[in-house]
Order: C-alpha cells, then structure tokens, then sequence
C-alpha cells in the first residue's frame, strides 16, 4: 500500500497553503489527511480556490511542472469591474508582468465581471498579476481544470482519487 501510486484530486479552499511545510498552518497536507506522504503539483495561492492535485509519484510532477509541454489549466476569475472586449482582447494577447509578456491564452467573458481564462504557463500570481496590470482587481479565482481532470461534481474542501480513465488520459498526455 505504501508503494502504491496515489492520485488525488482536491477542490481547495480559500485560505490553505499549497505547502508540505508541516510548520505551516493551514497547509495541504495537513488539509487533506492521506495517511500516505503525498505532496502538490504545482501550487494554487492562499487566495485562491479549486483544483490542484497532489501525488506520491515524482516522475509525474516533473512531466506535469515542465511548461514546455504546455498543459492547460482552466480558471473563472471576477473581477472589481465589467469585462470589456479591449480587457479580454489584451489578456488573451498576452500581458507584461515579471519583464516578460506572458504567452498568448484564450479568454472568455462569462458574465458582466466574470470571464474564464485557459494557460499554458504558470508564473507566479500570473493572472492577478496579468488583471492588476490591465488596472483591474481579482475579487475570486478559482481554477476549474487541469488538463483533462475537472472538479465536476465536487464540493470545495472535497478530495477525490483520480478515476482510471482520468489517469489513462493524464499519461496518454504526459507522453
């Protein structure tokens, strides 16, 4: 069992710290309880909230942290105002943050202050930092996928064992 590859999907909530830093309060593994050591791929800030996933198998996280491989993360992000066409025009052309231009992303209105944004890169506060650029303010950002794994069907604060086609689908992309 102890050997045994895990998988996890978590709708994280606002306020946890995608850290194994046991020191750290309010951290994921904590949060999650697996009675395996596991750990994140990737991160998801304090702030934020949605899917991350998290893992005992190192190889996977280094195919999945590689961003040349361009894997999609999928987040609904709103705003402190309306989502305008020149706004959505710029964030998917890429923005300037950090001394670089991010890379091009698709970027879709939702609603009057809500639109979804896909990546294939992952700077550090990337999309708060694209939105502050462009003069407006992250009010809730949530990332709703990563790759092909979804939180369809969970309730924030929920954990989940990635299903066999899930994972089948996550390597087949890996490769």
């Amino acid at each position: 069992m102890a050997n045994e590859p895990v998988y996890l999907a978590l709708d994280k909530p606002m306020g946890i710290v995608c850290t194994a830093a046991k020191q750290v309060e309010g951290n994921i593994i904590e949060y999650v309880n697996y009675p395996s050591r596991i750990f994140a791929i990737g991160r998801l800030d304090k702030a934020s909230e949605g899917l991350i996933l998290l893992t005992n198998d190192g190889g996977i996280v280094n195919k999945m942290m590689r961003s040349e491989h361009n894997h999609e993360k999928e987040y609904v992000v709103t705003v402190d105002k309306p989502v305008t066409e020149q706004f959505v025009r710029a964030m998917s052309q890429g923005v300037e943050i950090l001394d670089v231009v991010t890379k091009p992303c698709e970027v879709y209105k939702q609603s009057e202050n809500v639109f979804r944004i896909i990546l294939t890169q992952g700077l550090n506060l990337q999309i708060r930092r694209m939105c502050k650029a462009l003069g407006y303010r992250v009010l809730k950002l949530e990332r709703i996928r990563i790759m092909n794994v979804t939180l369809d069907g969970m309730e924030r604060g929920q954990w989940r064992h990635l299903e066999k086609q899930e994972l089948e689908h996550l390597f087949s992309m890996l490769d």
